[in-house]
């Protein structure tokens, strides 16, 4: 019991539904203007929890292994930090999760264009290849990005792009210029979670070699850069909003920049690290609130 409850934690429950928000929005799209598929929707949400597990324990070994994670760390304990799962096996963890994932990425693009699609067949087992890629490299090895202040970039191209216009293109098989407004949003608040972590650990990241963003840009200057990460994502939802209007349902997320707004607020105002840590479930929670309610508009 005690062993499922480490892979439970490893797992970060918490850090799930903002792994959606992406998929919610991009089938949201594709459905108002027609498309969808269950099918489609189960497997790309399956696709993209394997994955977002999978980086959660790529993180937790690649951290562990050097030794980020240590005594100065400001967040919940990690699995490997606490001892309660060894090296090997979590490495044997990561290894069946990218498997698992694969296979039900293959099932999706397999379901989503058929063998008369080939193309987009091909374009899209690469793209989950990247993607179970970077989500190990991101901790993994001499080369990995999150400690070169390149986290950012892959979790607004995986988080934002990837997940809302690679999900709507499952549906549609075309392209929409447009619904890059969305993904652009959703990526900007997915880097957001992440800079707030960094913002966080800046300290102890840095003591440990692991230079994030965070690191790189200073206290003041990755405070500015969260705002601007908030209000950009705001604008770009607000101007697809008003370029696709049909009625005043579509504006039904507009809720939710209540409590970003707040989130920000308390951001400006924090000076000790550790406060900063219930505003990661916060925003991603405020993320999938907006995803749902975005969607809910696109399909009434």
């Amino acid at each position: 019991m005690i062993k499922l409850k480490s892979w439970i934690g490893a797992a970060r429950l918490r850090t799930l539904p903002l792994s959606l928000s992406g998929i919610i929005v991009g089938t949201a799209i594709a459905a108002h203007l027609g498309y969808f598929s269950i099918e489609i929707f189960a497997l790309a949400l399956a696709t993209t929890l394997g994955l977002q597990i999978l980086s959660n324990f790529a993180n937790d070994y690649g951290d562990g292994v050097k030794g980020t994670d240590n005594d100065e760390r400001i967040g919940p304990q990690r699995a490997l930090q606490s001892g309660l799962i060894t090296h090997q096996e979590m490495k044997t963890g990561i290894i069946i999760t990218s498997v698992v994932t694969l296979l039900i990425a293959v099932s999706l693009i397999y379901v989503a264009f058929g063998s008369e699609n080939f193309i987009y067949s091909i374009l899209f087992f690469f793209l989950g290849i990247g993607a179970i890629a970077a989500a190990i490299k991101y901790t993994v090895g001499e080369s990995a990005y999150g400690y070169k202040g390149l986290g950012d970039i892959f979790v607004f191209l995986f988080f934002g792009l990837v997940s809302v216009y690679g999900s709507y293109f499952l549906y549609a098989n075309q392209l929409n210029a447009l619904v890059l407004l969305p993904a652009t949003a959703i990526g900007f608040l997915s880097a957001g979670v992440l800079n707030l972590n960094n913002m966080r650990d800046r300290e102890p990241d840095e003591r440990a070699g692991k230079i994030t963003l965070a690191v790189k840009l200073g206290l003041s200057k990755a405070r500015n850069y969260h705002y601007f990460l908030i209000f950009a994502a705001i604008c770009c939802m607000l101007i697809y909003t008003v370029l696709s209007y049909q009625t005043w349902v579509d504006f039904l997320y507009i809720i939710t920049f209540i409590p970003l707004l707040l989130h920000v607020n308390r951001v400006m105002k924090n000076k000790l690290p550790k406060l900063l840590d219930p505003e990661l479930k916060f925003l991603s929670l405020s993320t999938f609130a907006l995803a749902l309610l975005f969607a809910v508009g696109a399909v009434l």
